[in-house]
């Protein structure tokens, strides 16, 4: 089965990995996933002269291939006993590489466990000092080009083509890395019922400068009342989300 398309078998996901479906969200979804398609496919269109100009700094910049894949958990439409269903998978995610070539992913690991218990102490040691800025912002692993890509949520544009295959949506909870998820408790599962997006409420809102448990009420308070008007509000809010920096590295 390719990549994109495997089943999670750990049993910590499969004990809550089907979520019914009713006939106004499948309306919805309907129209988000046509939305999706034609928006991301423009987005592509438009800025593939910029992505080669990205690609080529990255590639001046440091040894390595130009883009970062990495195995995200994600959900697809199933059909299950006459039912239609959202179901998780792991997809292969797409960003612009901002790190050095083979880096090693253990710190970010500890912090992300750190960050999930709400252990101040250790994001404190691994950050390297005390930050609000919930993410790991004096990191080695960075390249010089790399900084102002995620600073700029440039490394993110490659993720459009997530959006163009179906695994993602513009709009939604952020994508959870497999080894995060193992650590979440059982409520923070309730963030994965539904398609992972490139934006969300919680970037909008807070970006990375909430803890984690605040950021997984927001993506609850949007998995509970998401419609095509709040996508909107969202997707209209996030340029200046972006341009503002509040919250970035």
């Amino acid at each position: 089965m390719e990549t994109s398309e495997r089943l999670i078998i750990s049993p910590e996901f499969n004990r809550q990995r089907l979520y019914p479906i009713t006939t106004n969200r499948r309306v919805y979804l309907g129209f988000k996933r046509a939305f999706d398609f034609l928006f991301s496919l423009f987005v592509l269109i438009l800025a593939s002269p910029f992505m080669l100009i990205v690609a080529i700094l990255i590639k001046l910049d440091s040894r390595g291939p130009v883009f970062f894949m990495q195995d995200r958990v994600g959900v697809k439409l199933r059909f299950h006993n006459g039912e239609l269903f959202y179901q998780r998978v792991i997809f292969r995610c797409y960003k612009f590489r901002t790190m050095v070539h083979d880096a090693d992913q253990s710190v970010h690991k500890a912090y992300i466990q750190a960050l999930i218990n709400n252990d101040g102490e250790n994001m404190a040691a691994l950050q390297g000092g005390e930050t609000h800025v919930r993410k790991l912002t004096h990191d080695p692993r960075i390249t010089r080009i790399g900084r102002f890509l995620r600073k700029s949520s440039i490394d993110e544009i490659p993720q459009f083509i997530n959006v163009l295959k179906g695994d993602m949506s513009v709009v939604g909870p952020r994508p959870a890395i497999p080894y995060e998820v193992e650590m979440y408790k059982p409520w923070h599962y309730r963030r994965l019922e539904t398609k992972p997006g490139i934006t969300g409420l919680w970037q909008v809102s807070a970006r990375s400068s909430c803890d984690f448990e605040d950021i997984v009420k927001y993506d609850i308070q949007y998995v509970d009342q998401q419609s095509l008007w709040m996508d909107f509000k969202i997707m209209v809010k996030t340029p200046f989300a972006i341009i503002s920096c509040k919250g970035a590295m």
